[in-house]
Formats: structure tokens, C-alpha cells, sequence
């Protein structure tokens, strides 16, 4: 089926002339004014945001990367939603309550009147018993965010209680207010799939502020109010977001008038503060991200922990957040970011590694003259930690080459679902997006994961057995020493190198919209506001 195939059945082109302007080329367009000026006075309120990839996924019980979830926050609902601002926390969203009646079973009530397009009717409970289970019936890639999900038992159209095996503590801060928690139309889908399975980038209905109207693969995705929403009204008619790989360009559309809203690199984050472009609110957010080197313990040339060891200890953090970064990212110590439970105050290799220690343990390797590869995302942050791993192997004789590739590509690297492409796999610099448990860190490092997420193929019953444990207990402390171990057991197997967490700068405009973010900096669109509002 061809790109233009995908959403066939949906209305898609009410506005297709805008297209013709979408790309990001000089950024202007007949009238004169920049982009985004231009759609602005010709069709009322439009916000035009960055996203660092192209959408490839809006099933949300098969979800893939946060930028997905960006779109599904806008034309699914969920029960509860991310509350904005600087503190952590939830709000209800198309639940008019939810409550924990005991440590396995949590009770919600849906407002009433909320609707699915395309004639599909209400959302009952029904549909969240169906949206829920779906994901550990056909055994989902993200079925880990549902952990010990049993069912959903119904009690009327909207009541019904999630029943859960044994305690799930990060239900409330991941599984509901995050990507498994969106509702879609059980009739609907029943529909489009015949069996309840993945429907890909066909959404067969909508229930949120916003329907997708159209997508231009890597040009653009637009947004337009859902006419059948009963909720809050979102403050824009439409939402155009523009993928951009390389943050570098997503910088200088900005400055070019073409974005209203992006995040920026961390190394124009002194230039930024200092001069600030044209009528523009910069906003500082600690990022959750996590950044490590990973090491495919299965290939041959990596199966020796000597040999992992050696690359551990010959990579110098610091000087890769100089060249990367412009110093301006802490060194991470683990998987988990500063202020999250399970936080560790110290890596057990030292940020500055040793290039002595790296060459007694290649030495007791054997090993000599090894050759390998690195994969790195195509952006330039990316590309250059490669390279900086690249030339400071290259000091205890480890030869790398450096393949940058697209999102695309990059994406499917490690997923043997996709074929045999892990199997050549050797070293990674890979980035992964956060929610505010630790869980969502370990999660996907699990036996069950090798292949799916789990790319580096790290094996350990310990740590398997603390990631089962840690999700049912409530005490902070206690939940912290165990995910101290489980990052201790992580880095002892040799397979991974952590880096940083890196930052969350974001700008917008300051005339044209009121910006509203979760605490890390992810854009909420639906709370997104024009600044006359």
C-alpha cells in the first residue's frame, strides 16, 4: 500500500492547498511574510510546531516513540492526562473520577457524551475494557506499561474497574495518562482489523479535541478541531507539525518565522539566552531523556565482557558533552534522571573513564586490531558522540566506522521483527524519551525485550526479578535501592556506557501563542493557548 493509500476513507484534503507551503525550503511565500505569518492571516488560528521524526504509528496499544504520542494526545482520549506546568502529576481527562478501591483494582467513571467520529457513538467502558486489553491479548511491543494487567471488568456503560494480578505502581504516573492509555472505538476497530490487532497509521475513528486531517509523509501533519468533541475547546483551529530530523534546522526555521513552537539544541542555549530571537519566550526544562552507548552482546566481536569493558572505560563522558553539547548537559550517572526515584549519585565507571584500565582489559581480551561499527541517529548531536566514541577508541587501538542513518532506518535497527539487521549491530548511540517513573527506564531491558527494545540483548534473571518487584512498592526508599541495583547490574554486563540526560530548552512565540508543556518540555497541544486568549 503506497503512502498516499494510508488513511484512504478520511477527508483529507480541505486545505491540501496549504501544502504547497508546508516545506520548510526559503520559508517564504508569496505574500512576503514567513511561513507561519502568512497561514496565520489567511486561515485564522494555526500553531506550527516542531516534532524531531515523522509519525509511524497511531495505534496507541502499539505505539512507537514519544512523537507519536504527541499526535495521539490530540485526537484520542484517555482517562487522565499529564498535568501542565513544573510539578509532576495528573489530571482527569475523560474519566469524571478514577480511585484506587484497593492495592489491585481501580474503579473509573466516564464522563458522559464523549464521542467517536465517523458515526462509531460513545465511549463507554466498553470501548476502554477493549482498548486495554487488546494490548496484552496481541501481545504488544509497549505491553509492559499495563505490567500485571488482568482485565477490565464492566459495571454499566461508564463504570468499570481495572483489575490488575498483583500491585503496579507506575499505573498512575505512566499506563494511564501516557501512550496505553489512549481509548479508541472497539466497533471501530473490530471494523478495520476483523481481530482487534495493530491498525498502524490507519486510525479508523477519532475521540479527542483534534482529528488528523492530513499527513505528508516527512513534509508534515495537520491538525483541525474535532467538531464532535464535548470536551474543553483546544485554543487552536489547527495544528501543523513539521518534522525535522536535525534540531539545528529546526533552529533556523524558527528564526525564519516558519515554527511557533520548537525545542532547541543545548549548545544555542547560551547564544539564545543572551540574545533572544524577535518576540520569543525561551523556557528552561529538565529533560528525562537518557543517552547511553549500548553494545550488542551477541556479536562476536562483543560477546567477551572484556572487550565491553575496555570500550566502557575508554569513553570519556565529559569531553563528549563539550564537543556535543557545548557543555551545557550533566553526565549522567544511570537510566534514571535527577528528581525521578532510583536517581544513582554515581556511575560505577568514573565520567572520565580510563584509558589505562580500557587497555589492560583489551589485553585481557586478547584482542588486537578489532575493527567495528556504530549506528547514530541523523542529527547532529548524535553523529558527533559517535564520532567522539569513534576517535577515543581509536586511543586503545579500536578501529570505528560510523554509519549515520535516517529515522527510519535507525528505528528498526535492533527489532528482529524487522529481519535480520540486528544480528550486524555492534555499538549504538541511542536516546530514549522518559515519563516520570523509573520503571518506564528498566522496563524495556528485560529478557522479554531482547529484540524488541531490549537491542543490546542484556540477560539477567537479578535484574528481571528486581524490575517485577520494584513496580509493587509503594515506599520511595525502598523503590530507590532497587532501581540502584538493577542500573548497578546494567553497567557491570560491560553493554552500555551512560552519557547524559542531556536538556529540554523550548521557545514559542510570544504574541502568537501561550506554550504548555509537561515538566520535561513535551509539548501538550491541547493546552496550547493563543496569547490574546
Amino acid at each position: 500500500m503506497g503512502e498516499d493509500d494510508i488513511l484512504t476513507g478520511r477527508t483529507l484534503d480541505r486545505r491540501r492547498f496549504l501544502k504547497a507551503g508546508a516545506g520548510l525550503g526559503t520559508g517564504i511565500v508569496a505574500s512576503g511574510l514567513p511561513l507561519s505569518q502568512a497561514i496565520w492571516a489567511a486561515e485564522g488560528r494555526e500553531l506550527i510546531a516542531r516534532s524531531y521524526a515523522d509519525i509511524n504509528k497511531l495505534d496507541p496499544g502499539f505505539y512507537q516513540n514519544a512523537y507519536n504520542v504527541d499526535v495521539m494526545n490530540c485526537i484520542y482520549s484517555k482517562l487522565t492526562h499529564y498535568e501542565p506546568g513544573s510539578e509532576w502529576g495528573w489530571k482527569l481527562e475523560v474519566a469524571e473520577s478514577v480511585e484506587q478501591v484497593d492495592p489491585t483494582r481501580i474503579r473509573f467513571r466516564l464522563k458522559k457524551g464523549i464521542r467517536f467520529t465517523d458515526g462509531y457513538g460513545e465511549l463507554t467502558a466498553e470501548d476502554v475494557k477493549f482498548s486495554f486489553e487488546r494490548i496484552i491479548e496481541h501481545n504488544s511491543p509497549v505491553k509492559g506499561d499495563w505490567g500485571p494487567l488482568d482485565h477490565v471488568e464492566v459495571e454499566d456503560d461508564h463504570t468499570g474497574v481495572i483489575v490488575l494480578k498483583t500491585p503496579f505502581v507506575p499505573l498512575w504516573n505512566i499506563t494511564l495518562p501516557y501512550g496505553c492509555g489512549h481509548i479508541v472505538s472497539k466497533k471501530a476497530v473490530m471494523d478495520a482489523t476483523g481481530d482487534g490487532s495493530d491498525f498502524g497509521m490507519k486510525p479508523p475513528c477519532f475521540s479527542g479535541p483534534y482529528v488528523l486531517e492530513d499527513w505528508q509523509p516527512n513534509e508534515f501533519i495537520l491538525l483541525t478541531r474535532n467538531p464532535e468533541w464535548a470536551g474543553p475547546k483546544p485554543g487552536f483551529d489547527r495544528v501543523r507539525i513539521l518534522p525535522i530530523s536535525d534540531i539545528k534546522t529546526a533552529e533556523r526555521a524558527y528564526q525564519a518565522g516558519d515554527l511557533d513552537f520548537t525545542d532547541f539544541s543545548l549548545d544555542s542555549l547560551a547564544t539564545f539566552n543572551d540574545t533572544p530571537p524577535t518576540d520569543t519566550t525561551i523556557e528552561e526544562k529538565p529533560s528525562l531523556y537518557y543517552v547511553y552507548v549500548g553494545m550488542n552482546t551477541e556479536h562476536p566481536k562483543l560477546q567477551d565482557i572484556n572487550v565491553r569493558k575496555a570500550i566502557q572505560w575508554a569513553i570519556n563522558v565529559p569531553q563528549i558533552m563539550e564537543a556535543a553539547y557545548s557543555g551545557q548537559a550533566e553526565t549522567a550517572t544511570g537510566l534514571i534522571a535527577p528528581g525521578l526515584i532510583g536517581h544513582r549519585e554515581k556511575a560505577l565507571v568514573p565520567p572520565e573513564g580510563n584509558l589505562d584500565k580500557a587497555r589492560e582489559y583489551l589485553e585481557k581480551a586478547g584482542v588486537q586490531g578489532l575493527t567495528l561499527t556504530i549506528d547514530a541517529l541523523n542529527q547532529s548531536t548524535f553523529s558527533t558522540i559517535a564520532e567522539m566514541v569513534q576517535a577515543q577508541l581509536a586511543q586503545i587501538g579500536i578501529t570505528v566506522e560510523v554509519n549515520v542513518q535516517d529515522s527510519g532506518s535507525f528505528w528498526t535497527i535492533g527489532m528482529e521483527s524487522e529481519g535480520d539487521r540486528w544480528k550486524e549491530m555492534q555499538l549504538i548511540v541511542q536516546r530514549f524519551s522518559m515519563v516520570p517513573d523509573p520503571y518506564y527506564a528498566t522496563t524495556f531491558f528485560v529478557r522479554d525485550q531482547v529484540g524488541v527494545w531490549n537491542w543490546e540483548r542484556f540477560k539477567s534473571k537479578r535484574f528481571d526479578e528486581l524490575n517485577a518487584k520494584a513496580v509493587t512498592v509503594s515506599d520511595d526508599e525502598e523503590r530507590a535501592r532497587l532501581y540502584h541495583e538493577m542500573q548497578d547490574i546494567m553497567e557491570e554486563s560491560g553493554a552500555y556506557r551512560f552519557l547524559t540526560h542531556e536538556g529540554a530548552p523550548v521557545m514559542y512565540r510570544t504574541s502568537k501563542v501561550k506554550a504548555t508543556t509537561r515538566p520535561d518540555g513535551r509539548p501538550l497541544y491541547i493546552d496550547f493557548d493563543p496569547a490574546s486568549r
